[in-house]
């Protein structure tokens, strides 16, 4: 049986901005904690989260769905309809950004903007790139001294040592290392965060 994401598409997530009203804070929130779980009822949905400004009064809401029909589905319903209008004179939705995503989007972030991931194509460069010497490095050191364990456990060293390597220490550093080359629209410098100390 088929997985509704090969029927439907790739994975989508959608960023929804709110700019709430002095003194509505509370009474958004309360309304935030409603139409999550009205959204993580609806077909499809993979996960909100919301991101609560330290100051301010703007509000971010990380939609993840299956597809872009399903997604679609759920921003033209009726249900989400009756929740915005239950909040229109407390907040209003100001922007949304839409883009599919491959599951490799949090290794290419840039602290302090709002640039886009990346083409598909630069991230699995980037990936084989950090990946490829640690794997050499795993082969040389680790192989050799797991050779007698059953397979599942020496199956199981290679995943448990590379991945949070490249996550936690690799590809932050090679994404800001790079990326002026991932991040390059013509005629233009992307501008991160603070360089690594």
């Amino acid at each position: 049986m088929s997985s509704p994401r090969a029927e439907h598409g790739d994975p989508v997530t959608t960023v929804l901005t709110w700019q709430v009203r002095p003194g509505g804070q509370e009474q958004f929130e309360k309304w935030t904690r409603g139409i999550t779980r009205c959204a993580r009822r609806f077909p499809g949905n993979e996960g909100v989260s919301w991101l609560r400004p330290e100051e301010g009064h703007r509000y971010h809401a990380v939609l993840r769905w299956t597809d872009h029909r399903r997604l679609a589905a759920w921003l033209e319903s009726p249900e989400r309809a009756r929740w915005h209008a239950r909040i229109e004179d407390v907040a209003t939705e100001i922007g949304s950004e839409r883009q599919s995503t491959t599951g490799m989007e949090t290794w290419f972030a840039l602290p302090g903007t709002t640039v886009q991931a990346p083409p598909r194509w630069k991230m699995v460069l980037t990936t084989f790139l950090g990946a490829y010497p640690l794997t050499l490095l795993i082969q040389w050191l680790v192989a050799p001294r797991t050779a007698d364990w059953p397979l599942p456990l020496r199956a199981a060293v290679f995943p448990l040592v590379l991945l949070p390597v490249l996550t936690y220490v690799v590809m932050p550093r090679l994404s800001k290392l790079l990326r002026q080359w991932l991040y390059r629209v013509p005629g233009t410098r992307v501008r991160g965060g603070p360089d690594p100390g």
